[in-house]
């Protein structure tokens, strides 16, 4: 189970921002540098976001609202049971971080990627990731604002900043995608490179203001290893009640790999910007457990993803026929898993 490199990536940044925190000046630039990057993510993500693709995927409408509920239901009514792990396992700031990972939208390119790799319903994966991004725009900080309340700072301010930062951009991508969709097509590559840069960039920001704070005198290494255990837990309870429950509700093979991997998963992409914007210089206790929970989501997932696609069903019961027909990255993405590259791959977005 391979280490994705972009989390080394992530890694190094803490490391760089544990050294050398920006101070002063420094963190007031790297903060505004950081709050313009998100806006262009997002105004990138609206962009992408072929509308046409959206409105076609809501007739698995069941599917989509399974996955909502796993995502914005399910995950938050866990993250609140967990609750009663403080502070004899969470201290309260890390279970504040904890709560906000289960209040994240779902990934999108992973959820894509394992369940081309599982044989499942591909098109599927493809628009319930995108409408799970798409509703935690706002979703997201509204359920912050209900369960985290005043440990992530929410105020109508709060809520002012993320609509500005996030959805205006977002839907000014939306608008403009007639025209410069072609262009972001073109250039997928050189845009995912702004994309993750962006991210870095949010992460240095994020943990400066932590290290300038002193916070993570905080956390010891203890706190760590049970945070990774919670984690652990949590991930196998989604696992195991979106795979076993979308078969009590009625779903194909195809549907419920599509259903476990959608709506298993937390996008690390779509929740440091967010929780930036929330949580302020709490912010780097804040994404922690979602960085851990990324990378831990995209070891399991890729080793189930293989060992699902040598189900002796999977031939008989193999996604819909259109998924057959999904040109482009799909096909790219089936080449990488086939090679033995999904996990790099997989993160790119999500």
């Amino acid at each position: 189970m391979p280490i994705d490199p972009y989390v080394l990536l992530l890694l190094g940044t803490v490391g760089i921002a544990a050294l050398l925190p920006a101070r002063g000046t420094g963190a007031d630039v790297a903060s505004g540098a950081a709050t313009a990057a998100v806006a262009f993510l997002f105004f990138l993500y609206g962009a992408r976001l072929s509308t046409r693709e959206a409105l076609d995927g809501l007739r698995n409408w069941r599917l989509h609202l399974t996955v909502i509920a796993c995502t914005f239901a399910v995950f938050p009514l866990l993250g609140l049971a967990a609750g009663g792990l403080v502070p004899y396992v969470l201290t309260p700031a890390l279970y504040s971080g904890f709560l906000f990972l289960t209040l994240v939208p779902s990934t999108v390119q992973s959820s894509i990627a394992f369940t081309s790799i599982a044989r499942g319903n591909v098109p599927a994966a493809i628009c319930a990731g995108s409408f799970s991004s798409l509703a935690g725009i706002v979703l997201t900080p509204l359920l912050a604002a209900g369960l985290i309340g005043g440990h992530a700072g929410f105020s109508a301010d709060s809520l002012v900043k993320i609509v500005l930062q996030l959805l205006v951009p977002f839907l000014a991508g939306q608008l403009l995608r007639r025209w410069i969709g072609p262009f972001v097509a073109r250039h997928k590559k050189v845009l995912g490179l702004v994309d993750r840069g962006s991210i870095l960039l949010v992460v240095y920001a994020a943990f400066s203001q932590g290290m300038v704070a002193g916070i993570w005198q905080q956390v010891t290494p203890l706190r760590l290893l049970a945070l990774l255990g919670v984690e652990a837990v949590l991930l196998a309870a989604m696992l195991a009640l979106t795979w076993f429950g979308a078969k009590r509700l009625g779903f194909g093979r195809a549907d419920r790999v599509a259903i476990q991997f959608a709506g298993s998963k937390k996008s690390l992409a779509a929740g440091l910007p967010m929780a930036s914007v929330l949580f302020g210089a709490q912010a780097s206790l804040a994404v922690l457990p979602l960085m851990l929970f990324h990378q831990m989501q995209l070891m399991v997932c890729a080793v189930i993803a293989k060992r699902r696609s040598r189900d002796p069903e999977a031939s008989a019961d193999a996604a819909p026929p259109e998924a057959e027909q999904e040109p482009g990255p799909i096909s790219r993405l089936e080449r990488a898993a086939a090679a033995g590259t999904v996990v790099g791959t997989a993160t790119r977005s999500g």
